[in-house]
């Protein structure tokens, strides 16, 4: 094990411009450069576990929003460093480009090339401590905005090694301090995947949740993962090979799906838009199946040539390399540009993969006959793609019928709404902005492009209008992004299920067939109104059910009294009502499963002692019967029978018979975990029957729901309330006026956050499997709050 200490560290440059301009060294002071703070400190671990040296990572999420990484490396050098006089680690966390990276004596590759991690985190903190365990003691300091409050501090003996460091984002810093726990999640696990052995764990203090990553395979468990929702043609072919210093791995696994989901990472940093690794690896693959599929005789009869663009259909591919000074291009590290990794990437594919085709004929004839399929597939399509080209001034007259083009022609200046329907589509036409806003009406669905090779997906005269509305051509050797006639594409649907459905086909095609749209930010969700509310002559439209709410409460707030054991009013009972909300939309999901919400809402009062530690049946019977009783008495007949490991509680809610089964399953999940929180606060008011005063008028209501319905009721007095069912009910002034106007129109845009999630996501919902994506509905029932049916 080489030495590593203070000598090791390399100083660059001063920290100071750290604070002044954070856009510049972690990308963007919004959510996005929240979290790049966790994976700074967390690439410094993974680089320690690349040496050999650290094999454990658990990162923490505090519930005041701060952080803590833990490893069990080496820890950071204590030393005092020679040329500064200060300690090692002082000078790791106040100095850019400080750090054990700039030459190859310690860290042979590192994903923290560009050094500013560790320090840029401090400087952007509103407080630091780290605490080290090396050189037989226990180390310690702290630092505010970047600055040390006292020299580093030895402590007590210590047997162990490694480095914790804790921290706490400055909110002067950044627009927003709410880590999500999703998408440090997906970072670490991709982590996981490509450093297997190395375990890595994330706790949510705030939720009480911990997942744990750790992948004995790697790159192969990374392609499970994602394939796990398709139907692979044969097992997973994986290769680690080193040639040069340079280190090569690949797991790649054809599937019967027809898009592609290549991922590739140098020294573990994603490169989104590849480079010289994934260009080696295609141009072998490429050649490789095609040298095979003639050699063996499949291309006799086939009377097509295989290209580039046929052997990436169905192909998921985990391209992983571990080089020496990556050149990457700027500080988002989004491509690798090393022009020596391209041969060395094609040499050990071609190798690997050659060797693997002779040695299985069975998976490799499987392959071949893919992509052949894709190759007489593309040649089908070939004559319907030319179609779509972008046509010249003097063949405009090709446009869709149905496209109602804008004057402008500037692209940058031009949008385009894709409605659903001739109904929406004459009232958008009629209330757009004729220079700049174009309309294209679809008719019925479009086809589901998951579950469509290219030759069915051109012979849709509907997905044939979008491409040649859109005028970029598509396929990867005639899609051109230059000749896109519009920058802002804008999908406007209804706001019920057929019209989220619609959408979600439309982004499904634009994922798979249109990425760059994407990439470019041209990709925006209209946000129709759902509700029209008017009172005299005043008239607002609202977004949703949760605006709907809001505005009705605010109306009321200082007007209406809940009385319970004690009174609630304005600012707190706006507060309940919002609590009453979120806890009766916990209870509609237990609805949903037929079990009795008001049971489950009985079973949420008792105490914790009894819900935790070991099921206790009997225990929980009793005291959920007693709380029926003594607070909600007008269930009526309530019956409990006990059993081994779960409760069973029969009751009636009109008329039917309900079955509630709690077991200590049910009590650990996140929706009775909620429930339980909320029961608590609410419960507060007191036990039943309360009243809703108003004024001289007073209501007596049986529970929290029914006085939460009364003061919505009491809200909506002398208001006239319209609830579309479509954009079609909309006159064009009300159109442009809410959803079209850009003075007044509400839209979102689409981005692409997380690839491999995004990847999985759309192969999940949309691809040919049932049980993946009944599966995914079941688990993420307890998240829906409101279904349009």
């Amino acid at each position: 094990m080489s030495e590593y200490s203070a000598k090791d560290i390399k100083v660059l440059e001063g920290l100071e411009a750290v604070r002044h301009r954070p856009a510049m060294y972690i990308g963007s002071t919004s959510s996005q450069g929240l979290h790049h703070l966790v994976y700074e400190i967390v690439d410094n671990s993974v680089d320690e576990a690349i040496g050999g040296h650290c094999h454990n990572i658990d990162v923490t999420i505090h519930m005041d929003e701060s952080i803590t990484v833990v490893d069990d490396g080496r820890g950071i050098p204590v030393d005092i460093h020679p040329e500064t006089g200060k300690a090692a680690v002082e000078l790791v966390l106040t100095t850019l480009h400080a750090g054990g990276k700039f030459d190859n004596s310690n860290y042979k590759v590192s994903g923290g090339l560009h050094g500013v991690g560790s320090s840029c985190v401090n400087a952007l903190s509103e407080h630091m401590d780290i605490e080290i365990h090396r050189d037989g003691y226990r180390w310690v300091q702290e630092y505010e905005r970047g600055n040390p409050l006292y020299d580093l501090k030895q402590m007590e003996p210590s047997s162990r090694t490694g480095t914790t460091i804790h921290f706490k984002p400055d909110p002067e810093i950044f627009e927003v301090t709410t880590y999500d726990f999703d998408i440090l999640a997906n970072r670490l696990r991709e982590m996981a995947f490509l450093n297997k052995g190395v375990k890595i764990s994330l706790t949510d203090e705030r939720t009480d949740v911990t997942q744990v990553y750790h992948y004995e395979h790697g790159l192969v468990e990374f392609v499970n993962y994602l394939n796990s929702k398709k139907k692979p043609l044969h097992p997973p072919i994986c290769f680690r090979k080193e040639k040069n210093d340079v280190v090569i791995e690949v797991a790649m696994q054809y599937t019967t799906s027809y898009s592609e989901s290549l991922f590739s990472f140098a020294n573990n940093i994603n490169t989104h838009d590849g480079g010289t690794h994934v260009a080696g690896f295609r141009k072998a693959l490429t050649r490789t199946l095609n040298v095979y599929a003639k050699e063996k005789g499949f291309l006799k009869n086939a009377k097509v040539a295989v290209t580039g663009d046929d052997v990436k259909e169905g192909l998921t591919a985990i391209i992983s390399v571990m080089l020496p000074n990556p050149q990457f291009e700027g500080q988002t590290k989004g491509k690798l540009g090393n022009s020596e990794i391209s041969g060395i990437a094609e040499s050990i594919t071609n190798d690997a993969l050659g060797a693997y085709l002779e040695e299985n004929p069975a998976e490799a004839a499987l392959m071949v006959k893919k992509i052949i399929e894709s190759a007489t597939a593309r040649e089908a399509a070939r004559k319907a793609r030319e179609l779509t080209r972008r046509k010249s001034i003097l063949e405009s007259t090709s446009l869709p019928g149905k496209l109602a083009d804008c004057q402008e022609k500037d692209p940058a200046l031009s949008e385009i709404y894709i409605v659903e329907g001739d109904s929406a589509g004459g009232s958008a036409k009629q209330g757009r902005d004729r220079q700049n806003q174009a309309i294209l009406p679809l008719r019925g669905k479009i086809l589901n492009v998951e579950k469509a090779r290219i030759d069915k997906m051109l012979s849709s005269q509907t997905i044939k209008d979008l491409i040649t509305a859109l005028g970029a051509g598509i396929g990867n050797d005639n899609f051109d992004i230059n000749k896109l006639r519009y920058h802002k594409i804008v999908i406007m649907t209804d706001a019920d299920v057929d019209g989220a459905h619609i959408r979600t086909l439309l982004l499904t095609f634009f994922f798979r067939q249109m990425p760059e749209i994407i990439e470019r930010g041209y990709l925006y969700i209209a946000q129709p109104p759902l509700y029209k509310i008017s009172k005299g002559k005043k008239t607002e439209y609202l977004l949703n059910d949760e605006t709907l709410e809001d505005y009705l409460l605010k109306e009321v707030v200082d007007e209406v009294v809940i009385q319970g054991d004690i009174e609630i009013k304005g600012q707190e009972l706006l507060r309940y009502i919002k609590l009453i909300g979120r806890r009766n939309k916990v209870l509609a999901n237990y609805e949903l499963k037929q079990m009795d919400d008001r049971v489950m809402q009985s079973v949420a009062f008792v105490d914790r002692e009894l819900l935790s530690g070991g099921f206790k049946g009997q225990a929980i019977a009793d005291a959920t019967m007693e709380v029926i009783r003594t607070w909600f008495p007008y269930l009526g007949q309530v019956q409990s029978t006990v059993e081994e490991d779960r409760v069973i509680f029969s009751s009636v809610k009109n008329g039917l018979r309900k079955l509630t089964v709690v077991d200590e399953h049910l009590l650990t999940t996140k929706g009775f975990e909620d429930l339980y929180k909320l029961t608590a606060e609410v419960r507060k008011i007191g036990r039943p029957p309360f009243k809703v005063v108003r004024g001289e008028t007073s209501y007596e209501v049986r529970n929290l729901r029914e006085a939460s319905e009364r003061i919505f009721e009491e809200a909506k007095k002398g208001y006239s309330l319209q609830r579309y069912k479509g954009l079609g009910e909309m006159n064009p002034e009300q159109l442009w006026e809410t959803t079209m106007d850009p003075a007044t129109r509400s839209f979102l845009q689409v981005s692409i956050n997380d690839a491999v999630e995004t990847d999985m996501i759309f192969a999940t919902l949309m691809g040919d499997d049932v049980e993946p994506r009944r599966e995914f509905i079941e688990a993420n029932a307890l998240r829906v709050a409101n279904l349009d049916i």
